[in-house]
């Protein structure tokens, strides 16, 4: 059971999935709202070409806006060393109670400007009504984007750790074999090379970058679109080890292990390659894996 204090899912905080989650919640808003006005006494949106009309689309492009802006913050979250769970549910609700206050301050505005013929309502009243359409327009759309991107970053980890799955034209090579295999988001076979000769994996926002050495002896990067905290999952247990929020190493391959002032750096010595940091979060489990490799 997954707790609210463990650190929120990559997926959540990715650029793709948040702008996934803007259309899809500005679409089931419109659609929700059309659908429920009609039967609904409470609210005083209008369809037509009349003043109320206008600022009902006024409205909804403050909101629409709010989210945007909120959601821009949201993925810049992703940064952060440590953004639990629960400040992600936190954060949604924020935006819930965001979005009811603006229909609030809208509402009175409009009943005192005339542009809205509804009943006299408490200030109160007005913003618990809109926190439960808030809450309806905002989280379905949440909840459905965020359950669609966890089950695609379960596949590709799935498909990460079964080479055997791949179709290819000549068997595939037993596990002894030793070999990273790396797919990109669609789940298409990118990257397999021998465990030898991969050194480590660098988080370029929304790729990876695999350092290799080539069977010229060069050293060479390859990039695809992949998370690397999927490629942690997928190879946990295995000679690559996470060691920094950027970086995944083989700890074969280190050469030298360097405790600095600003804490440990591993290092390939490899001329190209300059020395990579260890973070506080990963240092005890880099040290514990390289003196027992």
């Amino acid at each position: 059971m997954t707790s609210l204090r463990e650190q929120t899912p990559g997926y959540l905080l990715d650029r793709h999935q948040i702008r996934m989650t803007v259309v899809y919640t500005a679409l089931f808003s419109l659609v929700f709202l059309l659908l429920s006005v009609p039967f609904s006494g409470e609210t005083w949106f209008a369809l037509g070409s009349n003043s109320t009309f206008l600022y009902t689309v006024a409205f909804m492009l403050s909101a629409a806006l709010a989210v945007l802006v909120s959601r821009w913050l949201l993925g810049r979250c992703r940064n952060l060393k440590r953004f639990a769970l629960l400040d992600y549910v936190l954060w949604v609700v924020a935006e819930v109670v965001l979005v009811s206050l603006l229909y609030t301050v809208f509402t009175r505005q409009g009943l005192r400007l005339g542009i809205i013929s509804a009943a006299p309502r408490s200030n109160g009243t007005i913003f618990l009504s809109a926190l439960v359409y808030s809450a309806v327009c905002l989280c379905v759309p949440y909840a459905f984007c965020s359950l669609q991107s966890a089950l695609r970053d379960k596949d590709n980890t799935i498909r990460l750790m079964n080479y055997g799955n791949v179709v290819s034209d000549k068997p595939a090579p037993p596990y002894a074999d030793k070999r990273i295999t790396l797919f990109d988001n669609n789940g298409v076979l990118k990257f397999s090379i021998s465990s030898d000769n991969l050194y480590f994996i660098e988080s370029d926002d929304n790729y990876i970058k695999a350092w290799y050495m080539d069977s010229a002896g060069e050293m060479k990067q390859y990039m695809l679109r992949c998370r690397l905290k999927t490629v942690e999952d997928s190879f946990a247990d295995s000679e690559l080890v996470r060691c920094h929020r950027k970086y995944i190493v083989n700890i074969r391959n280190i050469a030298v292990l360097k405790a600095e002032k600003e804490g440990y750096k591993v290092d390939f010595d490899i001329d190209s390659i300059d020395p990579i940091p260890i973070s506080k979060t990963y240092e005890q489990a880099v040290l514990a894996r390289f003196n027992s490799r």
